[in-house]
This record gives C-alpha cells, structure tokens and sequence, in this order.
C-alpha cells in the first residue's frame, strides 16, 4: 500500500464530516456558528499576549525566539486573499458568495471567520488589517513572502473562472510590498498558459521580483511539458524561483488535476537549472511513480519528494517548504509497512542531512482555522509533551500566526529530540531577492494587468503519463540534465 493513500483518505473522510456537521448546522438555523466553531471568531487582542500568557506558554515563546536575530524570521508562503471588495486586484468564484452552492459558501465562510474577516462589504481591508496586526506581534520580526493568484486558463487561454476558486493580481502584492517593505515580500503568479506568460515574468522579474508562485492541481499546470522550456528558462535567466504545491490539494478546488502534484514532474525544470521549492513536501496523498516499471504503480507523493532530495543532482537547487505540515491530516502515515506514529513531519526531524535545504511557510490563513488544529495529535505522536500542548493553546488564542511558528520550534523527535533549527526559519539565501531590490523602480504596477492580452499561449492539454514517464521518469541512476540548453536556445534578455 503506498505510504500516504490513507492521508488522502483520511482527508476525504474528515470532508464527509464536515459536510454532515454542516447540514445538520442548515437543518437548525446555525450555520455562522458552525463556520466560526471551524474558523476562528478571534477575539484576544494579539498585542496583550504577553500581559495574558501564563509563565509556561511565555517560556516556549522565549525559548522559540532565543536563537533568531532581530529581523531575521522568514515566511515564504503567506496568502493575500479577497473577494474584490478593495477594486479589481481580487476575486472569487461567485459560487463562494451563495447557498445555491452550499459546500463552496460554507468554506467560504470559515476562511473568513479564520481570517477575522467580520464584514465581507468589507474582506480586502478587514483581511490585510488582520494579517499585519498578527505580524506586527511576532517577537524579533521578519518578513513575509505575500503570493499572487493566478486563473485557471482554458482551451482558449482566457482566464477559466468557472473552474478558479480565487485570483489575486500580480500587481496587487507587488504595490503592498512596496508600501510595507519592513514586513513584505512579492510572489507573483504566471500561469504558463496564459496569453504573454513569458513576457510577463519578464516584466516583473525587471522590477526585482525573484519568486513565482504556483498551484498546478488548480491551476491545470503539467510541469513536465516540454513546452514551458521558453517559460523556465526565462526564470532561470532572471534567477527566479518557482514556489509551487506538491502533493493533493484539498483547500481548493482541484477538480481532476490531482496528478500535476506529483512532485517527480518537476524533474523537467530542475533539470534546466532552475530552482524550486515545493510547498508542503508533498505531505498528502499518492501519485504515478513515474520511475517505476509498472505503469500503474503509484507512491506516496511524500515519498517521491524525499527521492528528489537526495538525488544529487538536485542539491543546489531543489527545496522543501514545510507549510501545513503540522495540520491534522497531514501527520500520519497509516501504511502497515510504516512504523506506528510515524508521518511527513518526523520524517522530516529524522533526516537532519535535508534541514538545510527546507524553509519555513506558514501557509496563513490555514492556521488561524481551527479545523486543522489538533495538538492531541502531536502529544499521541510524543512529539510533544501535554504541558507543550497547553502552553502552545494559549499562545494560539491571541496570534495563530505566532503559534505556527513557535509549533514548529517546539516539536521535536520523541526518540532523539531532534527539532528543525533556527535556519529554516530564518531563510534560504540560494533563493528568492528580498525586497525592496536596490536599484529598481515600481514602473509598472499601475498598469492594468490585461488577462486577454493577444500574443502567443501554450494551450492546456490533457495530462499525458506515457509523455510524462518520457521526460520525467528516472529508470536509470543518473538523472539527465538540461542547464545548458537555456544558454543555447533561449540567451538572456
């Protein structure tokens, strides 16, 4: 049985749950209620956490932050959502905004209520107020990579909105980065099928941006097609990294593309040299192992993300991004071949070889839902102690945002104490330009970002395994790399 075929189940279940807690919740009238039981309905102030918390949860805050440097906290994926109450830089599917669509207006809701978002007339504003009053009141400080969302795109490379859940522009975090530069950093998001993809990651790349962000379950994105080489290479060239989902994607709509997680596909960019970091380690759900000589052989996609980090040709430039790693439904495996109470996350602790090479994301507003919150979990799994877990309640009470951090910093190898050190927190410097880059002019923010821009697009097409295998599948021991080929047939410009 592959290793995480049960998380995926797992997560289905937990899904089903919701949905009867949710009827059951219409039947009586109690559905803001229900949303704000499995969102968040935040009340503490975060700024009197440190006149609130007792002596034990202050000691695992002071402990967390005893070794990070003024400034130096990193998060490398942190979402700027809204429903396009603050002009056209955001959207969501209507769907999200009716019960004629019960289930998409119920998740809604409790992103909303996670996100202390009060009034939706009022969700851009209210959403950006929340998330810097959180940051504002982490210890030392940092800063944080905000994402850009872009569509789905369909056969005719026009923006798909009926199968896109939300859209965030690129110039959207490019222009909240520049107005807040002491805590943020722009991720825009280019969707390879869309009209002037290149041109557009060239556009930013000028104004110093240095990551790009993807979703490709949602977005309909095979990496290993072999025609997004223009689209690589134009990252490698402008030294971009590309931040992208691996594994299932249950948050968002994903529709039928739950293979273009598999994190083996994006053997065809590492292999051009450019630099990726998967989000989450692929820690939910199975794919097609594409090396495998069965065709209908599949493993867990946690496990082919580790494969991938520890081949060597990947050292300088593959990373783990272990956002959500900590949420319920991603702590376990329940495959009998595996040890019992071992899961991602442990893993993870017990290959100290990797930690160099993994960065902090905290995913918000993921954290702040309470759904995915279940500490009991981490106490059974002894990676944390019961004390721990009490401390880290109180600590979540008053700043989700701060509890995922000092979470992380506190679990910890029940066998060798093992916990993740300082550096994955405090970022990688083989990727990524800060921001704001010296030099460099936000000329072209204020321009209207055209979705129907004409010009030339790579049509999405159905996914093909037997191409995918091709390209991307390592039968042999040595993997094959491409670097040279961005040199020779697209030079930079």
């Amino acid at each position: 049985m592959p290793a995480t075929g049960n998380s995926t189940r797992r997560g289905r279940m937990m899904g089903k749950r919701l949905i009867i807690a949710f009827a059951l919740a219409g039947l009586l009238g109690r559905c803001d209620w229900l949303a704000d039981e499995l969102g968040g309905a935040w009340t503490p102030n975060p700024g009197n956490i440190e006149d609130e918390l007792s002596p034990a949860a202050q000691a695992l805050v002071d402990r967390a932050f005893e070794d990070v440097p003024d400034g130096g906290l990193r998060d490398y994926h942190t979402h700027i959502i809204g429903m396009g109450t603050g002009g056209a830089d955001t959207w969501v599917n209507p769907k999200t905004r009716t019960w004629a669509h019960p289930i998409e207006r119920f998740k809604a809701l409790v992103f909303l209520s996670g996100s202390g978002v009060t009034d939706e007339r009022e969700a851009d504003r209210q959403y950006l107020e929340r998330l810097k009053e959180l940051i504002g009141n982490l210890p030392k400080g940092g800063k944080h990579f905000i994402l850009a969302m872009d569509f789905r795109y369909d056969s005719d490379c026009r923006p798909d909105k009926e199968n896109s859940t939300f859209y965030v522009a690129n110039r959207r975090v490019v222009d909240l980065a520049a107005s807040a530069a002491d805590i943020f950093v722009p991720v825009i998001s280019v969707n390879p099928h869309r009209p002037g993809a290149v041109k557009e990651l060239r556009k930013w790349a000028r104004q110093g941006v240095g990551m790009v962000k993807w979703l490709p379950n949602s977005q309909g994105i095979n990496a290993c097609d072999e025609r997004l080489e223009e689209y690589y290479c134009a990252m490698k060239n402008n030294d971009m990294a590309l931040l992208t989902h691996v594994g299932d994607e249950m948050a968002v709509e994903a529709g039928g593309g739950q293979a273009f997680g598999n994190p083996l596909l994006f053997r065809y960019p590492l292999d051009l040299g450019v630099k990726v970091i998967m989000a989450h380690v692929g820690s939910l759900g199975e794919n097609a192992d594409l090396d495998g000589k069965d065709p209908a052989g599949k493993a867990g996609n946690f496990d082919l993300f580790i494969r991938l980090m520890e081949e060597p040709a990947y050292q300088d430039n593959l990373f783990g991004e272990i956002s959500a790693t900590t949420q319920f439904n991603r702590l376990g495996f329940d495959d009998a071949a595996r040890k019992p109470g071992s899961g991602p996350l442990l893993e993870l602790l017990r290959r100290p070889r990797l930690h160099s090479r993994l960065v902090n994301g905290s995913d918000y507003p993921l954290p702040a839902v309470n759904a995915t919150v279940h500490l009991q979990k981490l106490v059974d799994m002894r990676m944390l102690s019961a004390g721990e877990a009490d401390g880290l309640r109180e600590v979540y009470a008053y700043n989700p945002l701060l509890f995922d951090y000092v979470l992380k910093r506190t679990l910890g190898d029940p066998e060798s104490g093992q916990r993740l050190p300082v550096g994955v927190f405090t970022g990688a410097q083989a990727f990524g330009r800060e921001w704001p880059p010296e030099g460099v002019r936000n000329r072209d923010s204020d321009k209207k970002e055209e979705m129907t821009e004409r010009g030339r697009c790579l049509k999405p097409r159905s996914f093909d395994l037997e191409k995918a295998r091709a390209l991307c599948g390592r039968p042999a021991a040595a993997p094959t790399r491409l670097a040279d080929r961005c040199a020779k047939r697209f030079p930079a410009k």
